[in-house]
């Protein structure tokens, strides 16, 4: 089976698609909605918007951005799997919602790995932990650890329950330290939060800190994927910092409710592959994110082998939602 790390591609390295035109076989008739599960502004949204228009090019139809946030993403998630099964609505799908929110939100009503069949990956996202510099010195993983066994610290993410949240919990807990949590309510407010130093550090997303890493707003320590990112090559892993076996990279792909009828499902596929050409993937990359191509084939079995791991991540750390 396929590995999420051998999956990884840089895009650049495929022959470029051959010219978008639509297909025999089904096609929409009118504009396909696209639920993302988040407000304007963070990395699902940036994503969502960049793989929108190649789409809709190829699908013959626009396809239209419908931003549906609240619940930890349960509000659109459900809308998204209620919705007629008919190739009009898609659901930009995270790792969030296939392998946290099962754990966090048992009676949600929806459960994403069985309510969605997978059309296609498109990204994969490091969190970056970050500090910022008026707060602390502190210019490596290990001078953090130090900091925060001398005094409080206080932390930043994005929600109760993110994946910015899971990834400082495992940090911290592999780190043998402590420090205060601060949730705020999206990845924009974050960030105004880091910059404005109300916290000593935070993890947020590569799309949305890398400018101001290169700014000098934020200090980069670490990435949480397994491989250093493309947009920020000189930053470490977490795992090369010391902390052996992280690994918490964000994925995003596209799904379709799990009644959609199976020619229906192959076409959206099929455009999906078409559209992993070089000017979509360097519209990933200019956004700060790296593309991420796992074969059709492979597709249910490498989900559900990334929710259970997940949601196993998820049940060890015992976050809760409030």
């Amino acid at each position: 089976m396929t590995t999420r790390r051998a999956a990884v591609t840089v895009m650049g390295t495929l022959l470029a698609a051959p010219a978008l035109r639509a297909q025999p076989g089904w096609n929409p008739t009118r504009p396909v909605r696209l639920i993302v599960t988040y407000p304007p502004g963070g990395v699902n949204d940036i994503v969502g918007r960049i793989v929108a228009e190649p789409l809709g090019r190829e699908l013959g139809q626009p396809v239209v951005v419908e931003n549906r946030a609240g619940a930890g993403g349960n509000i659109g998630t459900l809308a998204a799997a209620q919705a007629e099964p008919d190739g009009h609505t898609i659901l930009l799908g995270t790792t969030a919602l296939f392998g946290v929110n099962p754990i966090l939100y048992a009676n949600s009503g929806v459960d994403a790995v069985r309510d969605f069949v997978p059309l296609g990956t498109i990204a994969e996202v490091a969190n970056i932990l970050s500090v910022i510099p008026r707060r602390t010195q502190a210019r490596t993983v290990d001078e953090l650890v130090a900091d925060a066994k001398r005094r409080p610290l206080v932390y930043g993410s994005v929600g109760n329950g993110s994946s910015s949240h899971f990834s400082a919990v495992v940090f911290l807990k592999a780190a043998g330290i402590e420090a205060t949590h601060v949730p705020y309510r999206g990845s924009s407010p974050l960030v105004a939060a880091m910059l404005a130093g109300e916290v000593d550090f935070g993890f947020d997303t590569a799309a949305t800190s890398t400018t101001h890493i290169q700014s000098g707003a934020f200090r980069a320590l670490a990435v949480t994927t397994a491989r250093r990112t493309s947009a920020l090559p000189d930053v470490p892993t977490m795992q090369e910092a010391g902390i052996a076996g992280y690994d918490l990279g964000i994925w995003l792909g596209l799904f379709a409710p799990a009644r959609t009828p199976t020619p229906i499902v192959a076409r959206l596929q099929a455009a999906m592959d078409r559209i992993r050409m070089e000017q979509t993937a360097e519209r990933l990359r200019g956004a700060f994110v790296d593309p991420l191509q796992i074969p059709r084939d492979d597709l249910p079995s490498w989900v559900a082998t990334e929710s259970a791991r997940w949601q196993q991540i998820a049940r060890e750390a015992r976050i809760t939602a409030d």
